[in-house]
């Protein structure tokens, strides 16, 4: 059994060995965009679960599912030997909504902001339907009120 700060030191070395393999050493023309967003590790170390997003379509995502299905192999291996553990956690590879989620939001928030813009657009040669200023600025009137502070009289 190992303590959760280990654990998690190990993941987040994990997460470092597989976007390296990733970057350098994995040359699978179906993997595609591949960004790896998490790690985590089973407290008895014995599986690491390994999150990651891919920008590009459907079709794009499911390459890369496959192309990190066949490069598992490789991966742990690389994992084991710059980790150095007697025994080296099964990977498996998780694709992580989260982010998908966010750039959605970030759609939907721009699609708002654009909508705000024309609306603005719209209302620059508008003109107020009724006074432009409904309150009453009657500077005489001012004159009238007890304990006003206004202009002095001349």
């Amino acid at each position: 059994m190992m303590d959760a700060a280990r654990a998690r030191k190990l993941a987040d070395r994990i997460q470092q060995i597989v976007a390296e393999m990733l970057e350098r050493r994995i040359k699978d023309p179906r993997l595609g965009f591949v960004t790896i967003t998490d790690s985590r590790v089973t407290n008895d170390l014995s599986e690491a679960t390994v999150f990651y997003t891919v920008f590009g379509s459907e079709a794009e995502r499911k390459d890369t599912a496959a192309a990190l299905e066949s490069a598992k192999g490789i991966i742990r291996s690389e994992v084991g030997r710059q980790t150095g553990l007697r025994h080296t956690p099964t990977l498996v590879f998780t694709h992580d909504p989260l982010p998908d989620s966010a750039r959605h939001l970030d759609e939907l928030l721009a699609e708002a902001k654009a909508r705000d813009e024309e609306i603005a657009k719209r209302a620059e040669g508008a003109e107020y339907a009724g006074d432009a200023d409904p309150y009453k600025r009657d500077e005489e009137e001012d004159e009238d009120v007890p304990g006003h502070v206004g202009r002095a009289a001349t």
